[in-house]
């Protein structure tokens, strides 16, 4: 029986939590502008931008190559600046049967921290952990505050 796996990976940045946290909840449209490069486009499909049921068609670099991911912004909790979204179609479905990205900021400080927990169930077992995926993540969250911190 598949189980659901998790891994985290977070990254201190610069930026104040409530801008950062703000870039993703308010500002989806924008993220390809400030991820130079790693996001190349996102369009919206169904809802609202900002809203609960929104969905969106995201296309961007992982790991050097081109992906395409669906997902749906599946909930928000403003208090702890946590935002869940569950991808329903894309690239990284071709390996695993279920994927959630989870991020939550939270203020460190003058600083802030991003974590972003991955949850996921392998197709089987032959398939390897999302390492490289966390790396994309990692690399996106510094690209988007270095663009926050120079705007």
């Amino acid at each position: 029986m598949a189980q659901i796996r998790k891994i985290d990976c977070q990254v201190v940045i610069k930026s104040s939590a409530d801008e950062f946290y703000n870039a993703f909840r308010s500002k989806p449209q924008f993220l390809p502008k400030m991820s130079n490069g790693l996001i190349k486009d996102v369009k919206l499909l169904q809802g609202d931008w900002n809203s609960v049921g929104a969905v969106r068609l995201w296309s961007y670099a992982s790991e050097g190559k081109p992906q395409m991911v669906k997902e749906i912004f599946e909930k928000v909790d403003e208090k702890s600046k946590t935002m869940v979204y569950k991808l329903v179609e894309g690239d990284l479905l071709n390996s695993y049967n279920s994927w959630r990205n989870i991020i939550t900021i939270t203020p460190v400080g003058e600083r802030s921290m991003v974590k972003w927990t991955m949850e996921f169930e392998k197709q089987n077992e032959d398939i390897p952990d999302p390492v490289g995926y966390a790396d994309s993540l990692i690399a996106l969250t510094k690209n988007i505050d270095a663009y926050l911190l120079n705007v």
